[in-house]
């Protein structure tokens, strides 16, 4: 068992919002799942990725935005989840006045991720 305390664990900073782990193998060694909380700012999106090792759990906490996945793409506000499976490439885009704050989980402690155009 560990126990973090988000307080006290680094954020990855970017131009488009922010990341912050709470749990994967590198927290917790031997962890099945990895946990983190995303923020993406007004006006900015993440850039288009997928995961080949694992599929995605997006939990929407609070803002509005436009979740894109293989040409297509939904309305998403606070309340609302989307799964995105394994491979499926994908995006969040904020079109909300206040910064998009979401919970994510992914089915692997050592998530994988490709990038497929870059956003610093």
């Amino acid at each position: 068992m560990t126990v973090t305390d988000a307080a006290q664990l680094p954020e990855q900073k970017f131009s488009w919002g922010t990341l912050q782990w709470l749990c994967d193998g590198k927290l917790s060694p031997g962890a099945a799942q990895t946990v983190g909380i995303a923020e993406i700012l007004p006006g900015h999106e993440n850039p288009l990725h997928y995961h080949p090792n694992c599929e995605e759990v997006l939990y929407m906490i609070s803002g509005k935005g436009v979740h894109s996945f293989d040409g297509r793409a939904v309305d998403l506000g606070p309340g609302m989840t989307i799964r995105i499976p394994a491979g499926v490439k994908h995006n969040l885009r904020n079109t909300g006045s206040e910064p998009i704050r979401c919970l994510i989980s992914f089915s692997s402690g050592d998530r994988q991720t490709v990038f497929l155009e870059q956003k610093p």
